[in-house]
């Protein structure tokens, strides 16, 4: 039996008048009505009388009362011991390529606000890692970047958000206000190593297997790779502002689909923990949709876009 109806009706009993229980629960009376409407209906028996002065219980509804006051009751306990069990859980959200983590703050604030007792630790996996440790059990939710395979995963899709490629600030492709991936065909590019995802690579080296350029497992090997080598890549476009330095510039690129910004979980685990980590980065994420970006950076050097 639904606990909604099993409150109506317990109101509706205690007031014996359908309007001062509708105040009590704050509800309008027509939902209250067709609440013990459908309990009625699904008992198959009339709860309630109806008489001048309001509502008086039938024998059924005798019976009923001390039953859904019992069952109420026990619905209570179970929540209190399930928010007490929260209290030394610690939640492992594992993250890669700086994915959506400006939205993290937010989803913090919200969980908090809703379940005091459950903390979250962040994990930041390689680059090499589009699941963020997902499959091998070291996270319970992965706040991370397709394309990869999602085999065995169910993934929620969050946003997008552009690439830019990485330059050198010296190199007379910084200078340009946009590229295309065909204008970095003749640089060396950074590479992710052999058995990584091949979606994964395909994605973020855009070019031929054989491209010369050093192998990187982390976002700031790809930079220093930049910096000290005079290589070309592309990165998220948020790394034009969680990671701008001197000697570095990051050029908006066109012709090239976004990145998609989603959270993964394991298909065949159901944690209603998760569900509230995973609601509160997707509603997090809709809340920062509705923000502009930032005006991109200006100069001759660097252009930085969110």
């Amino acid at each position: 039996m639904d606990l909604r109806a099993l409150r109506c009706f317990v109101a509706v009993a205690e007031e014996g008048n359908f309007g001062r229980a509708a105040a009590r629960l704050h509800l309008a009376q027509p939902p209250l009505s067709r609440r013990i409407r459908d309990l009625e209906a699904d008992l198959g028996c009339r709860l309630f009388d109806r008489i001048p002065t309001g509502a008086r219980l039938t024998p059924a509804g005798e019976v009923l009362l001390p039953e859904a006051r019992d069952l109420l009751e026990r619905a209570e306990r179970a929540r209190e011991r399930v928010r007490g069990a929260e209290a030394g859980r610690v939640l492992v959200l594992g993250t890669v390529a700086g994915a959506d983590l400006d939205v993290g703050p937010a989803a913090l604030a919200a969980l908090r606000r809703d379940r005091p007792g459950l903390r979250v630790r962040l994990r930041e996996a390689p680059v090499t890692d589009p699941t963020a440790g997902l499959r091998e059990g070291r996270v319970d939710l992965a706040l991370t970047r397709l394309p990869f395979d999602t085999a065995g995963l169910t993934v929620r899709l969050l946003g997008e958000e552009p690439v830019v490629a990485a330059v050198p600030a010296d190199d007379p492709l910084a200078t340009r206000p946009r590229l295309r991936v065909a204008d970095l065909a003749d640089r060396p590019r950074f590479r992710l190593p052999p058995g990584t995802d091949a979606r994964w690579r395909a994605y973020w080296l855009a070019a031929g297997e054989d491209a010369p350029g050093p192998v990187v497992a982390s976002v700031e090997e790809c930079l220093h790779a930049v910096l000290w080598e005079g290589v070309v890549g592309l990165l998220p476009a948020g790394a034009a502002v969680r990671h701008a330095r001197p000697g570095i510039a990051f050029v908006p690129v066109d012709g090239h689909p976004p990145s998609r910004v989603v959270t993964a979980r394991r298909a065949a685990v159901t944690d209603p923990l998760v569900d509230a980590l995973a609601d509160a980065l997707a509603a997090a994420a809709e809340q920062a949709r509705t923000r502009p970006y930032e005006q991109p950076l200006n100069g001759p050097r660097t252009t930085a876009v969110r």
